[in-house]
């Protein structure tokens, strides 16, 4: 028992590591295939830009947060206001307009979607969701200026899904 327990431990290991019975007639044949046969194969190609994302530049905003007595009630699109999504309120940018939004304090961005209208303070161009305040470092002062890079996504890049 204990020479078949060596003898089938031996085979798992030789089947594990690999291992090849070569004909001593033709040994440079077999090993040039064998050796020949993992080696990667590099291909030349051309670079061709497929990015089909713009990023415009919107200035600096001022922009504050707004959450708990909004979460759950209906935004100016339709949809159910959710805090904890990454999304903000603008005066007229369109519904489903994407911003990079980066806090020039502590250089932390985000990407958000507009699905609201807003804000209606004086001074201010961006509401933003509580959950992008947190993540922009912004909730202590609830008032942060932003740069805002619009993002366009190119002709061929229609997504058939909502982002968020």
């Amino acid at each position: 028992m204990k020479l078949l327990s060596i003898v089938f431990f031996v085979v798992a290991i030789g089947g594990l590591v690999g291992f090849s019975v070569i004909n001593s007639d033709s040994n440079d044949t077999v090993e040039r295939l064998l050796v020949e046969e993992f080696v990667p194969v590099t291909v030349k190609e051309n670079t061709v830009n497929t990015s089909f994302v713009e990023y415009l530049t919107r200035g600096t905003m001022k922009a504050s947060w707004y959450g708990p007595r909004f979460h759950g009630k209906v935004t100016a699109n339709g949809e159910i206001y959710d805090q904890m999504a990454f999304t903000a309120a603008h005066k007229s940018l369109r519904f489903g307009t994407l911003l990079k939004l980066t806090n020039k304090k502590n250089g932390k961005s985000v990407i958000v979607r507009i699905n609201d209208r807003g804000p209606y303070i004086p001074g201010r161009q961006l509401d933003v969701s509580k959950a992008v305040a947190m993540e922009l470092g912004m909730i202590q002062n609830g008032v942060a200026k932003l740069e805002v890079e619009e993002i366009k996504l190119g002709s061929d890049s229609k997504p058939n899904v909502l982002v968020n």
